[in-house]
């Protein structure tokens, strides 16, 4: 049990989790020293409207050659094809998506991967074994928000 300070009384709140730590300190650490293949899962993007009702899947991890649009940021409403996923800086590159340097030379602009939505990607077999096993997974759950009535 974690004691939390409400006013002037302590709450018991419960661990929802028994083997996942509930604090602050290890949840950061755990997210900036994680590996690059969790860093691919966690610098996953939302699907687009389209995209989202023909595959039935919320997010996907985003790769190269995928075409995004910004939705958040100086660069909203900007769209291009990433030109590469810089895992060890948390962004992506966008295609166009740059700006000049005094000396006239250009340079990409960082762009956090939860600020884009993927408009359309690249298709090769491993990901469509993985859009199969996440719609299997959707339909295997019951649908919420109907207050439980299903």
């Amino acid at each position: 049990y974690q004691r939390r300070v409400h006013g002037d009384y302590f709450l018991l709140a419960m661990k929802t989790h028994s083997t996942v730590s509930s604090q602050r300190r290890k949840s950061r650490k755990a997210h900036f020293t994680a590996p690059s293949t969790l860093r691919r899962k966690i610098m996953s993007c939302h699907l687009s409207k389209d995209l989202k009702t023909k595959y039935d899947v919320r997010a996907m991890p985003v790769r190269k050659g995928d075409v995004v649009k910004i939705v958040r940021g100086q660069q909203k409403g900007r769209e291009g094809k990433v030109t590469a996923v810089y895992r060890k800086k948390w962004c992506l590159h966008v295609e166009k998506v740059q700006r000049d340097k005094t000396n006239g030379q250009q340079v990409q602009i960082p762009v956090a991967s939860s600020n884009c939505v993927i408009s359309s990607f690249k298709i090769d077999k491993n990901r469509k074994q993985i859009l199969d096993r996440k719609k299997r997974s959707a339909e295997a759950k019951p649908k919420e928000g109907m207050g439980g009535i299903s």
